[in-house]
């Protein structure tokens, strides 16, 4: 009987470690020498690392609440930003906005200033890595010119990086998009069509000064306030509930709390308010409010049959955005 052939073994390849393997095309063999394809060996975790998604994008820079309010709530807005190692030579100024025209990602202006936009489509499942890659590379476009949106690389810094950690986030609300334009007042033809639509399909919104990130809105049937609060879930929805149940959850006449929604991992409260009532009216009662939320929040007792039964409600009219 034949003698089974004993497999032949390969000359053994030089193995590079993780944090060496550069990336190659997808279907090219991976560099570490297992002989598979990239995109099933170590570019698998490379494709995992820019997809997962991450809860809380803005977490650890300053005016988180702000950054989802201007993603998620507000029209038009603006804010300046400073970088953590100054502006480079030929950018006077970087400025964040809720959106640019034909929603592009970011725009280096002929002045050479930069403006990036915040409510696009991200290609991973990063906001924070993928906007800061939209933000380094219109800090190197030319002037004049838009800057699309990429896959940022896995590794790739994130706003957190880039950003001065102690600078706040201050954003200015506007009442249409002119801050598109360096001179509005001059806009024709198309340029000046384009705007007007714009602007009637923004929905007047103004940021309270009383309190943190609580933006105003006036909707054709009513209007609301809808707060973005830092809290944790649990502990935020347990403080509403005991208000709630102490009927001491609206602001004033007419007003109610109706639920909440989750946006990039914060929880936002959402009030009704009548027709009739306005951002500054507001100021007053979202004040005492947020005294009465601090000291809920500070309650250690268990939460009564009413009040987790105002929790479940609350909960049960919760919508998650991201």
């Amino acid at each position: 009987m034949a003698k089974k052939r004993r497999p032949q073994t390969k000359a053994a390849t030089p193995q590079l470690t993780d944090g060496e393997i550069p990336v190659v095309g997808a279907r090219e063999p991976c560099p570490c020498g297992s002989g598979r394809r990239y995109k099933a060996c170590h570019g698998r975790a490379a494709a995992q690392a820019v997809t997962e998604l991450v809860r809380r994008p803005f977490e650890g820079l300053p005016g988180e609440c702000d950054w989802v309010a201007m993603r998620e709530l507000v029209p038009a807005a603006t804010a300046t930003l400073k970088l953590r190692d100054g502006l480079p030579e030929g950018v006077p100024s970087v400025t964040l906005a809720t959106v640019l025209p034909m929603a592009w990602p970011g725009l280096r202006r002929e002045d050479g200033s930069v403006m990036i936009g915040l409510q696009n489509d991200t290609p991973s499942g990063d906001l924070s890595r993928d906007v800061a890659d939209v933000l380094r590379r219109a800090l190197v476009a030319e002037p004049g010119n838009p800057v699309g949106g990429e896959r940022p690389s896995a590794d790739g810094p994130r706003l957190q990086d880039l950003l001065d950690p102690d600078e706040p986030l201050v954003p200015e609300v506007h009442d249409g998009f002119e801050f598109w334009l360096t001179d509005a007042d001059s806009a024709s033809g198309e340029v000046a069509a384009s705007l007007e639509r714009a602007n009637s399909a923004a929905l007047p919104t103004s940021r309270l000064e009383s309190v943190e990130a609580a933006y105003w809105c006036r909707t054709p049937e009513k209007n609301h306030l809808r707060w973005v609060m830092p809290h944790g879930e649990d502990e935020l929805l347990d403080a509403l509930a005991r208000l709630h149940a102490a009927g001491a959850s609206s602001l004033g006449e007419d007003t109610r709390l109706v639920g909440s929604f989750r946006a990039h991992g914060l929880l936002v409260p959402v009030w009704d308010l009548p027709g009739a009532m306005t951002a500054e009216e507001c100021e007053k009662p979202a004040a005492a409010f947020a005294e009465r939320l601090s000291e809920a929040l500070g309650a250690s007792t268990p939460l009564t049959a009413d009040e987790r039964r105002a929790r479940s409600g609350l909960s049960n009219r919760q919508i998650t955005l991201s």
